[in-house]
């Protein structure tokens, strides 16, 4: 692999950069939003950069012309995203959900219809989708869910309940995994369908996170009627293209470049503070902590180029993308504990006080962070599927 970016690659990224340094709204650095935070305002804000993201055709930029993407290369994928991290640009959770796992799903599995109706509208940023995956009953297990869908004529009748659905309140469309085979092996009897959430018969319930934000929710199907044709792919063989999907949700690519931002923070912070005349960066111990997130960050970026790269050779990552997840997940805990031992009593203040220091970031990625390695299947389950696809180790 050639670990540089050639001359048309890297005048993207500058063309890129240009191009954030004048869009992104002032309002939006003000509110500074992390992962899990978004409120009406910021999503005003995101909704309508992401729109702005769509005109360029930067939203969905691997999309075939057609479908108002530019079908740039993975590579040039990659340097967009990277640069979206790192200027912390308003494209988040929502946004990755829809561009980036759904879409690709529904080019794979989709009819013609699906592709002509959809895939286009999520290019310009019109529609944002939310996951209907996990239930009560079946999270890591997610095989076991119990949402039915049942054929009547011309229609399918959906009755069960969701959690977890990132942030479901405000989705245009569900991504559902339902159950339409009740006496089949459980991976064997699943069907993925698109079912709009205005649908009659749905109702959401708020999740309040770690973080006192609305966004999750519990979503309830009593009854609810969709035309057959929202149908994705083959009837019971949802569980193969809902891993896949899991597989795109897994790759991690951009997260490495925001943790990267995080860390230059860090290291600006001990740079500039001084405790008992020394400058914070003077003590070793922190010196060492800094240095090794930056390694493992390193390690990260690569993980992701690699995964950047297996798509643009046509390979379909699979156990990769799950060594990136947990990598990823676990280090971008160790950043936010670093950032709390540098910072110290300074890391526990919120935004509101004006001792808080960058923004009360370190805290909030601190809170956040809990949840991940637990969203889109847990760290355990992750290293299950190293063992079983990577490994060729046994199931059991």
């Amino acid at each position: 692999m050639d670990f540089r970016f050639s001359e048309d690659e890297e005048a993207f990224r500058g063309e890129v950069r240009r191009w954030l340094r004048e869009e992104i709204p002032q309002r939006w650095t003000e509110l500074d939003p992390g992962i899990w935070e978004e409120t009406e305002e910021s999503w005003v804000l995101a909704r309508e950069f992401q729109r702005k993201l769509g005109q360029k055709g930067w939203l969905a930029p691997a999309f075939p012309r057609e479908y108002g993407g530019l079908e740039l290369s993975h590579m040039k994928r990659l340097v967009l995203a990277e640069e979206l991290a790192y200027s912390r640009a308003p494209v988040s959770v929502e946004v990755e959900i829809t561009v980036n796992w759904v879409a690709p799903s529904i080019m794979l599995f989709g009819s013609k219809q699906q592709k002509k109706e959809y895939l286009t509208r999520i290019a310009k940023g019109d529609v944002i989708f939310c996951l209907g995956y996990s239930e009560p009953n079946a999270g890591s297990d997610l095989a076991s869910l119990q949402t039915r869908a049942v054929g009547d004529g011309d229609d399918y009748v959906i009755n069960g309940q969701k959690t977890w659905c990132s942030y479901g309140h405000l989705a245009d469309y569900c991504w559902l995994a339902a159950r339409t085979d009740p006496d089949a092996p459980k991976h064997k009897g699943i069907s993925i369908f698109i079912v709009d959430m205005n649908t009659p018969g749905i109702s959401t319930r708020p999740l309040m996170n770690v973080l006192n934000r609305h966004s999750f929710n519990e979503v309830f199907f009593d009854d609810v009627r969709i035309p057959k044709e929202n149908l994705v792919g083959q009837k019971n063989n949802g569980w193969y293209q809902l891993v896949i999907a899991l597989d795109f949700e897994r790759s991690s690519i951009g997260y490495a470049a925001a943790n990267q931002q995080i860390i230059e923070e860090l290291v600006r912070y001990a740079k500039e503070t001084t405790r008992n005349g020394e400058p914070l960066a003077s003590n070793a111990l922190i010196r060492n902590e800094l240095a090794q997130l930056a390694v493992e960050n390193e390690v990260a970026r690569m993980m992701a180029y690699r995964i950047a790269w297996m798509f643009s050779r046509g390979i379909h990552p699979s156990y990769e993308s799950s060594m990136s997840m947990i990598f990823v997940s676990e280090l971008m805990r160790r950043t936010a504990n670093a950032g709390m031992r540098i910072l110290g009593h300074y890391g526990e203040l919120d935004r509101d006080s004006k001792w808080a220091v960058m923004q009360a970031r370190i805290m909030r990625m601190c809170l956040s962070s809990l949840s991940i390695g637990v969203g889109g299947g847990s760290n355990e389950i992750q290293r299950n599927i190293i063992a079983m696809r990577g490994l060729a180790l046994p199931r059991k």
